[in-house]
């Protein structure tokens, strides 16, 4: 099919494969183009939007037939708030876009010519899956096109996600399908009662506003934390907000808030108030209990860290008279679920909070074989470390998305573990870590695990073993 150019719109262009960033790969000639909101087997024609060297950025502005891979999104803000990228395209297709990403950055990041990936673990359910989500009260809405060209006077108030590329303007929501219940109802119930009450929603270019953000952490235990951040130290009004949330929903396991008046929202350095109930929850994976706060890190999806726990121990191979250690520990999650199979488990985090969590952890599985210690993973991995705790025969590292620092690597190789696990939300940093531990481990198999459906992220664990 021939492309035309017509009055700076690329006409009759066929969509090919998803790549990163809820975006796929259309070739005009020799111009590669980089998509969004479009699906394999598109025929659409584009408006390039920006362009940089060797590509340019385009986006659909009519859709002449739908490609093999589109489905009809279930959320109606589909495509305007960011959340899921890829409702548009079939799961089977996402799952194969996943696969195939890790596939190519272990190839053209990692230099290997022939690694082995098994087939990714696809996640269920694909809907209501997050146990965490942020919302932001904004009083700079978003409005659609056919919003501002009718010049009605509208609500501006917005209690929902930031619209992409915009700092300022919130997409409001009504109905989200990535958190279980009572999500949408906490919100929406606590957005009406604002609004009825006059209560002010923040102004995000002024930094000014009562009402901020809205956290809301749920587990598969049923219990529920809310967490309200205010703009403003108003105790009349903070008190009316929080004493309508806990009337309201009177089955909140937790039920706190935060007083930020810094500019940005990070909250982790200011105190959280408990207003009702418990100071943190509980989530269960495989029988293991874990205390979640407000400011724990863990795994968003419940469901399927169960699934990647599982994984990570089946690869691992482990045995009952190892050491093993657990880099990025967090709040203990990965090294109390393999602790059961190994004589030791040594957890490794930079935050104190977190391993204080995981201290709590597993106290709370009565576990008397595991150590946490705060600290940075490349100034604590040294031989009086290793004296202390015992030369560790397997290595599990989930790092951020950055991979792991330069230094750790080093170390990684002087200390020469039987295997590496390697778990990353980040297969390309991941892939770069694995060319430079090349020199000594050779990858056994990756395996891909989808976490997060509908957007692009993919988890992968890497199984690295001493070459003989």
């Amino acid at each position: 099919m021939a492309t035309r150019v017509c009055k700076g719109i690329l006409e009759q262009v066929v969509i090919g494969d998803m790549v990163e960033q809820g975006r796929c790969i259309a070739r005009v000639d020799s111009l590669v183009l980089f998509v969004t909101q479009v699906a394999p087997g598109d025929v659409v024609d584009l408006r390039i939007i920006r362009k940089k060297k060797g590509y340019a950025e385009a986006v659909p502005v009519h859709l002449h037939s739908a490609g093999h891979a589109r489905v009809q999104p279930v959320c109606q803000d589909f495509g305007v708030c960011g959340g899921c990228q890829w409702q548009h395209v079939s799961y089977a297709e996402q799952l194969a876009a996943k696969e195939r990403l890790v596939l190519e950055k272990l190839i053209h990041i990692g230099h290997l010519q022939a690694p082995r990936v098994a087939p990714i673990l696809s996640a269920n359910p694909t809907e209501y899956y997050r146990n965490k989500l942020e919302f932001t009260f904004s009083n700079n809405r978003w409005l659609s096109t056919v919003e501002i060209k009718e010049h009605a006077l509208l609500d501006r108030h917005a209690l929902g996600f930031h619209r992409p590329g915009y700092f300022d303007k919130v997409v409001d929501i009504t109905h989200c399908y990535l958190q279980p219940t009572p999500s949408n109802a906490i919100r929406n119930t606590l957005a009406q009662f604002a609004k009825a009450h006059g209560l002010s929603f923040y102004d995000l270019r002024q930094h000014s506003g009562l009402l901020r953000n809205l956290i809301i952490r749920t587990a598969t235990t049923g219990e529920v934390m809310v967490i309200v951040q205010f703009g403003e130290a108003v105790a009349d009004k903070i008190e009316h907000v929080m004493h309508h949330l806990q009337k309201k929903f009177p089955q909140l396991t937790s039920l706190q808030y935060v007083v930020n008046t810094k500019k940005n929202e990070t909250f982790y350095d200011l105190p959280v108030h408990l207003y009702h109930g418990q100071p943190f929850i509980t989530e269960q994976i495989d029988g293991l209990k874990f205390r979640i706060g407000p400011k724990s890190f863990f795994q968003t999806n419940s469901v399927q860290a169960q699934v990647l726990y599982r994984k990570i121990q089946e690869m691992a191979g482990l045995h009952h008279d190892e050491i093993l250690y657990d880099l990025y520990t967090g709040v203990g999650s990965i090294a109390i679920f393999l602790a059961q199979y190994v004589h030791h488990a040594v957890g490794i985090d930079v935050t104190e909070a977190a391993i204080a969590d995981a201290q709590a952890n597993a106290m709370l599985n009565d576990l008397v074989n595991t150590t946490f210690v705060a600290g940075e993973v490349e100034q604590l991995l040294d031989t009086q470390f290793l004296s202390t705790h015992g030369k560790p025969h397997v290595i599990v590292t989930d790092p951020p998305r950055a991979g792991m620092h330069h230094q750790v690597i080093k170390q990684l190789l002087q200390i020469a573990p039987e295997r590496i696990v390697y778990v990353s939300c980040n297969p390309a940093t991941q892939a770069r870590d694995i060319a430079l531990l090349g020199e000594q481990y050779q990858l056994i198999t990756a395996q891909p695990v989808d976490m997060f459906p509908h957007t692009s992220h993919v988890e992968n664990i890497a199984l690295l073993t001493k070459y003989a």
